[in-house]
Order: C-alpha cells, then sequence, then structure tokens
C-alpha cells in the first residue's frame, strides 16, 4: 500500500494492540450522530430509534442522556438490554407467537419501570395476547402493523383494519394505541422520488386515521413509521413518531443513497493481509463470519484505504481479491473496512472495541447479539 503522511479519521495509532477481524466504534461520530438525530427532530418526543443496528447497552445510555427516552426493537433480548439501560418505552416491532408471548409477559414482569408494547396484524394473535395478559393481570400496549407495500408482516390498511383495530381496543388485558409503518421498500436515490413515494404509499394510513379519530371513545392512534431511508420524510410531519436504527452508525450503502443525510460512518471493521498466494492477488481475513455477506462479493465491504481491491471469493474466514500492484502489499497491512450493511455486520461480534482520538479505550458488549440476555 502506499504511504500515508497525514493521519485520517478512521486510523488507530495503537493498531497493533487489535487483533483482527475486529468491530471498532469511533466514540465521538457515534455522538455526532446522536447529536444530528435530535437536531433533525427538533422534538426529542418524536423520536423512537430502532437499537437493531447497535444492540449495545452503553450506546442506548448515551442516547437516552440525550433525552430520547422511546425506541423500537426487534427481539427480546434486544428488549430487555433496553430496560437495563433504564429505557422508558420500548416497542417491540415484531410479531409474538405464543413462546415470545410467555417471554414478552415474563419481560415486562421483571421490568416494572419499563413501558412494553408490541405489533398485532391478525385477530387470532390479538386473542392469544389478550388470553395471556388476562391470566397474567397486566394490560399490554399493542400497535396494529400495517403494511403499506414491504409485503413482510402488517395488514393492509383500510376497512377490514379499521375494524381489527376496535377489536383490539375492546379486548380485556391488551390495549391498542397506535399504528406501526415500516416503509423499508421505498429507497429511491433521489429525495424528492423517495418523498413522492413514500407520501403515496402514507396516505391510506392517514385515512384509517381519521377514521379512528372520529370514534369518540378513542384517543387518536399514535403513528411509528418509517427507517434509514424515509427518516427525513417523515420527521417533517408532527403527528408522527420515527424510528431510523442504521443512523447510529452508518454504512456505506446508505452513504451512497441516502447523501441528504448528514450522518457520518462510525463503525468500522479491521481487517489484515494474511496471505499473497499470487503476484496480483492478496487474502484478507475478513470471511463470512466477519462480514455481512447477504449482497454479492463486490458489495459487501468497502476498504477506505485500499479502495482498489477487486473482490474474487470469500468462504468462512477469508478474503481474496485481485490487486493493481502487488509490490504495494504485504502481509500485516491493515485494512479499515467500511460494511455495505452494518446492522447484520454487529451481529457477528460480541464485543466492539472503542476508539476515542485515535486510541483504543475500551470495548463494550454485544449483549443483545444473542438471542436471550435473561429472560
Amino acid at each position: 500500500m502506499s504511504p500515508r503522511t497525514e493521519k485520517t479519521w478512521y486510523e488507530i495509532d495503537d493498531i497493533d494492540s487489535i487483533d483482527s477481524p475486529a468491530l471498532v466504534i469511533y466514540r465521538q461520530r457515534l455522538l455526532e450522530n446522536i447529536h444530528t438525530l435530535v437536531s433533525m427532530a427538533n422534538d426529542v418526543t418524536r423520536l423512537r430509534p430502532h437499537v437493531k443496528t447497535h444492540k449495545t447497552k452503553e450506546i442506548a445510555a448515551l442516547m437516552i442522556r440525550a433525552g430520547i427516552t422511546k425506541f423500537k426493537c426487534a427481539t427480546i433480548a434486544e428488549a430487555e438490554m433496553l430496560a437495563l439501560a433504564n429505557a422508558h418505552d420500548v416497542l417491540i416491532a415484531y410479531q409474538l407467537p405464543k413462546p415470545k408471548q410467555k417471554r414478552f409477559i415474563h419481560l415486562i414482569k421483571k421490568y416494572p419501570a419499563t413501558k412494553f408494547s408490541c405489533l398485532v396484524d391478525n385477530g387470532n394473535s390479538a386473542k392469544e395476547l389478550s388470553h395471556e395478559a388476562i391470566a397474567n393481570k397486566i394490560t399490554i400496549p399493542v400497535y396494529l402493523d400495517i403494511n403499506v407495500g414491504m409485503n413482510r408482516t402488517g395488514i393492509i390498511p383500510g376497512d377490514i383494519a379499521v375494524d381489527l383495530y376496535k377489536q383490539c381496543k375492546n379486548m380485556s388485558g391488551i390495549n391498542a394505541i397506535g399504528l406501526h409503518v415500516y416503509d423499508g421498500h421505498i429507497r429511491n436515490m433521489d429525495i424528492n422520488e423517495r418523498t413522492i413515494a413514500c407520501d403515496k404509499a402514507f396516505e391510506p394510513v392517514l385515512q384509517m386515521r381519521d377514521k379512528l379519530k372520529q370514534e369518540d371513545r378513542f384517543d387518536t392512534p399514535i403513528i411509528v413509521a418509517g427507517g434509514s431511508p424515509t427518516f427525513p420524510v417523515h420527521i417533517k410531519k408532527r403527528e408522527r413518531e420515527c424510528s431510523p436504527g442504521t443512523f447510529i452508525f452508518w454504512d456505506y450503502n446508505y452513504q451512497t443513497n441516502c447523501e441528504e443525510q448528514n450522518f457520518l460512518p462510525a463503525a468500522l471493521v479491521i481487517a489484515r493481509v494474511i496471505s499473497i498466494p499470487a503476484k496480483n492477488k492478496i487474502c484478507i481475513d475478513l470471511g463470512h463470519k466477519s462480514i455481512a455477506a447477504e449482497n454479492e462479493i463486490s458489495k459487501r465491504v468497502y476498504f477506505l484505504n485500499v479502495p482498489e481491491l477487486k473482490f474474487i471469493s470469500q468462504s468462512e474466514e477469508h478474503l481474496v481479491a485481485e490487486v493493481p500492484a502487488i509490490n504495494n502489499y504485504k502481509v500485516g497491512d491493515v485494512l479499515y473496512g467500511l460494511p455495505y450493511h452494518i446492522c447484520p455486520t454487529v451481529a457477528l461480534y460480541e464485543r466492539a472495541l472503542v476508539i476515542d482520538s485515535h486510541q483504543l479505550k475500551g470495548e463494550w458488549k454485544i449483549i443483545a447479539r444473542d438471542r436471550k440476555i435473561n429472560v
């Protein structure tokens, strides 16, 4: 590699103390991302960030310190991690079959200082949850999961969804309080096109909300909306809570496709050249087990200090790349990799190393990468 004379933001002075592959978090950049999020919202009570990206108690605590009190998650473990961080309000944005319902109720009882809620999108699940709640003498807030085109979970907004909401409102043991609307399929690179698509998808949701508002005995449903790509759209609508997740670390995919958002890459993977199998090839210690591999091979990692690499194969522990000039590389060279998809990459690591002022300052456990903490 070519010699560097000026230190870049990502370089670590004591890099020889870090084994690879490793996940590293740049604390100051992470704090800047939290500040940017709060600044974009103007009203911190409208933020309900998703914790699926970081899964870390220390980061949840930093957001709470910034005034954020409401969170979203996908697993029982993530919800418990938030309770351990003293989060006030936690929505599990996931369908809960009966075994998860039992764990969920155990969670509610174990951490009474945290208000927990969950999703439903059908009558049978609502009845099951109602039965479990009654048996345990509790009332569980629920959000109706609305499908606006993601076609993954949820019920289509309309009269049938209105009727289901009313049923949930009238059931003992549960209390319908809002609508959950995830539009992760809307990813237009142009923010104007993304805004048009988002607003169009949301029209039937607003019509549904207005119908429910007409019920004198119903409070206006809370709306929890969007992820990272549509965050700039939803945050301008005062009646919505917004739940971006990737903002905390950002990644190469969103840096490229959501240029209108000023979040900074704040987490990288550290890798090294471990072999030079041919004059124009190097082997790197970054396999499937160390970087999210759901994309095709050219869209898994972008090495900030060696962007010219062309990846040709990857296995569990190895990544092989073609290089333009092998004489510039040697075994032991350090590579700083920005993941294309940071969320599943984080889940591959049990801990992250914390970098501050180019120095290793400690480590944070990714405790919610596991399926179970205590509950």
